[in-house]
């Protein structure tokens, strides 16, 4: 666990994600509860998005995306709907974090663009084929739809382009002009 500069330590990645767990299953807990109970957790989350929103409002731009590329904030910028970045370009960044990981795999992904609240990618996968080909390709396509909508929720889906099969070859010798002989 890294220690920060003040009184108080930082968490690690992996005991960030459990409280997050636990927060997830207390939550679900206070469902049944008043009203009042899930009104003070609504107050109380505005106020910290508030403090949050204050706290970029003071970054320069440099500071403002080292803030927003950490994984934690990020997330919380965007639960706040005060990410410096628009979907679009949080969703071609992570598009653009998985494509190693693709390319190990012997495929490739790219990001293609929005259309409304539609992520789109290109994505083949290894030998080669397109993102209809099975076993691998549908967990590639699952990933990269997490990861997109992880970072841009805003989106409703994302969806692989259809594959565009390579162009025919036609020999020059096969055309000539019409009248010409």
């Amino acid at each position: 666990m890294a220690e920060s500069t003040g009184t108080g330590a930082r968490l690690a990645d992996p005991d960030v994600e459990a409280r997050l767990a636990r927060l997830d299953e207390v939550l679900a807990d206070l469902e049944p509860l008043p009203r009042a109970a899930t009104e003070a957790v609504r107050l109380l989350t505005e106020v910290y998005g508030e403090a949050l929103a204050r706290v970029l409002d003071q970054a320069d731009e440099q500071l403002a995306e080292r803030l927003a590329d950490d994984e934690l904030l990020g997330h919380l910028l965007v639960l706040h709907d005060i990410h410096p970045e628009p979907p679009e370009r949080r969703a071609a960044r992570a598009v653009e974090r998985l494509r190693p990981a693709v390319r190990e795999r012997g495929g490739d992904v790219e990001w293609a663009g929005a259309q409304g609240q539609v992520g789109r990618v290109r994505l083949t996968t290894g030998g080669g084929c397109g993102s209809g080909c099975g076993g691998g390709g549908s967990e590639v396509t699952d990933a990269v739809r997490e990861a997109v909508l992880a970072v841009a929720p805003e989106l409703t889906a994302v969806e692989p382009l259809p594959s565009t099969p390579a162009p025919a070859f036609v020999p020059l010798s096969t055309l000539t002009h019409r009248g010409a002989r």
